[in-house]
């Protein structure tokens, strides 16, 4: 797995212009992203074309950026793939049908979900005023699932060795008389 990793200023920056996309595409016309700087890798057209027409009750919407995907009128889901590999991360993980996906929460009510242990990178962000991110997630997992993982979000119990974090201990016997 590679070591490089986005500054969270400039995933900031990158989600603040993508929150400025979901702003300017109130009108049902094209919605206009930036593409990830991988987004020509194959993968992301193996992943692009297996999205869905509709997620949740959001129609599918054109975009002006290789690949990318919105739904919703305004776009409540966006989907980018090719972004930068991401390292080690303090964001919380959670599995999805078996892709693994680190949630940032800081520009709630728009909720980033990013691929983890996956090459290329994916991101889906999905505005929760309009459709739960699980929702959002669950069904684009299903796409992104096609390219094989290289590695795993680690819970606690693999930190510390398996088993339980909090060991309990044996049942002492009784004394017999």
């Amino acid at each position: 797995m590679s070591t490089r990793t986005v500054s969270a200023r400039a995933r900031r920056a990158s989600v603040v212009a993508l929150v400025a996309a979901f702003a300017l595409a109130g009108c049902a016309g094209t919605v206009p992203l930036e593409p990830g700087p991988d987004a020509n890798n194959p993968e992301c057209a193996a992943i692009s074309v297996r999205v869905p027409d509709r997620v949740g009750d959001l129609d599918r919407r054109t975009t002006n950026a290789q690949a990318t995907a919105a739904w919703g009128d305004p776009a409540a889901v966006i989907y980018r793939c090719g972004l930068p590999e991401q390292g080690p991360s303090d964001l919380p993980c959670f599995d999805v049908d078996g892709v693994d996906w680190l949630l940032d929460e800081s520009n709630a009510p728009r909720y980033v979900f990013t691929t983890y242990g996956r090459t290329p990178v994916t991101e889906i962000i999905v505005d929760i005023t309009y459709i739960a991110g699980a929702d959002a997630v669950r069904t684009l997992s299903e796409a992104v699932a096609v390219v094989d993982a290289d590695a795993r979000c680690l819970a606690a119990t693999d930190v510390f060795g398996g088993g339980s974090v909090s060991p309990t201990a044996e049942p002492t016997p009784e004394p017999t008389p």
